[in-house]
């Protein structure tokens, strides 16, 4: 079977067939929509993909933390299909389906959130959109204007999402963009300032939010705190937990409410459902969750989960949109979620995340461009930087391009471009796994004897 096969590079990339869909692609798809790899995809399984030439390659991508599962699951199948032989779509607003109250339900059960009152659950097609109708149901709640992110964020690219997002690429001519968005500094210990002690990098990060009380928004103003457990495209940094409960207090204090973007590392992949489990564990719970990505195995769907008392003060007419919480999506998240508590792939994250970290930490002591070693579970990210701590994305660029000659698809992230994210699917082998840290290591040789 695919899932179980090892990578095997039969051709030149593009191989052929690859390189004529490719170009296809050039004439067809926006240019904006730039092509990363060089191949074209026939099937998926596992953590395993083959293109239209045969060639098989390892994905430590994973839809970029979708596939948490890993590609077709055969239980996700046939529970799409058996939806499928009733109806497709029954639009939440007109009429009532089962898999929509059934989802919501299971979200409300497991969702790490402050009050442990009764809780609801809305669905959107995406990530972006729940951030959107998150960010809606905290200036409902609160009839407060003014939401609070951070630098280094991504929380997608519609409008309002792509303001919150930090990187000037992700909207550069997009404006004006929307009022009532400010920016904190997000606490990047690996980038404070020099000679500070993580305590007191931590107490700085915590001075530097208070701060945009003053300088941006006073803080009866703002109705939410919106916060990615681990920052994804920002670098694969994870929030401390001294600092997550002195943001907690923080909202407390001043009556606003805060929200978890959670859409890359819920579903197992932080070794446990999600981040904020660890911070309910810290007596810093969120009160408003958005997940999406791995919820539905790869079929579109988001998610925002909040207690009752938060969502029910929304006005009638402001939430809605036509396929969110699709029947289809649903069926396929029902059985993802199935599968991760019964196959307890939070639990295999860990064992996945022991692995990686044991094999980072020895080639952080052979190689002077490996930096900084981060994440929380299987969400881990290495920094690559010169000699003078100053980003190397260059080389970064050069060691994905190499290990994707051998079969093994890995992905920069950070603001500089110089991080080289881990997202397989939990459901690798450990022979896959071996197999992939040996191919990324062999890219790290090659691309670092060059400089020489």
């Amino acid at each position: 079977m695919l899932k179980d096969e090892m990578p095997k590079i039969k051709t030149a990339l593009p191989g052929p067939k690859a390189k004529e869909v490719i170009d296809r692609r050039a004439n067809a798809v926006a240019q904006a929509m730039r092509c990363a790899y060089p191949c074209v995809i026939k099937r998926g399984e596992g953590a395993v993909v083959e293109d239209v030439d045969g060639n098989i390659f390892l994905d430590w991508v994973g839809g970029v933390g979708v596939l948490n599962i890993g590609y077709s699951h055969p239980e996700v199948v046939a529970a799409v299909k058996e939806q499928a032989d009733n109806y497709f779509h029954a639009m939440v607003n007109i009429i009532s389906h089962r898999g929509y109250i059934e989802l919501a339900e299971k979200l409300n059960s497991i969702a790490p959130l402050k009050s442990d009152k009764q809780r609801k659950t809305m669905f959107v097609n995406s990530g972006a959109e729940a951030v959107e109708n998150a960010v809606k149901i905290a200036r409902s709640a609160s009839k407060r204007p003014n939401i609070i992110v951070f630098s280094g964020a991504f929380h997608g690219r519609t409008l309002l999402a792509a303001t919150m997002t930090s990187k000037k690429a992700y909207y550069n001519g997009m404006g004006p963009l929307p009022d009532g968005i400010y920016r904190a500094e997000f606490p990047y210990l690996y980038r404070a300032p020099k000679g500070l002690t993580k305590e007191e990098a931590v107490s700085y990060y915590i001075r530097r939010l208070e701060s945009v009380f003053e300088e941006d928004s006073p803080a009866e103003y703002v109705a939410a705190i919106v916060i990615e457990p681990v920052q994804g495209e920002g670098g694969f940094i994870p929030a401390p937990k001294e600092w997550v409960q002195a943001v907690r207090k923080i909202c407390d204090d001043n009556g606003v409410l805060l929200v978890a973007d959670e859409i890359q590392t819920g579903f197992a992949r932080s070794g446990k459902m999600f981040v904020s489990n660890y911070w309910k564990e810290w007596q810093a719970a969120p009160d408003i969750i958005i997940t999406a990505k791995s919820l539905a195995a790869g079929l579109p769907l988001g998610a925002v989960t909040t207690s009752a008392e938060i969502l029910d003060k929304v006005k009638p007419g402001v939430l809605g949109g036509t396929y969110g919480g699709n029947a289809l999506s649903c069926a396929a998240a029902l059985k993802t979620i199935e599968i991760i508590e019964r196959d307890k792939l939070a639990d295999r994250s860990l064992e996945i995340s022991e692995r990686c970290k044991s094999e980072f930490e020895k080639w952080q002591k052979e190689y002077f461009c490996i930096g900084d070693i981060r994440g929380i579970g299987s969400m881990m990210g290495i920094e690559f930087v010169k000699e003078d701590l100053k980003p190397f994305p260059e080389l970064v660029t050069a060691i994905i391009q190499e290990a994707v000659q051998n079969g093994l698809i890995i992905e920069n992230a950070g603001i500089y471009g110089n991080v080289i994210r881990f997202l397989s699917p939990l459901v690798i082998s450990d022979a896959q796994l071996e197999k992939g840290l040996e191919i990324f290591k062999k890219a790290i040789d090659v691309c670092v004897s060059k400089l020489k």
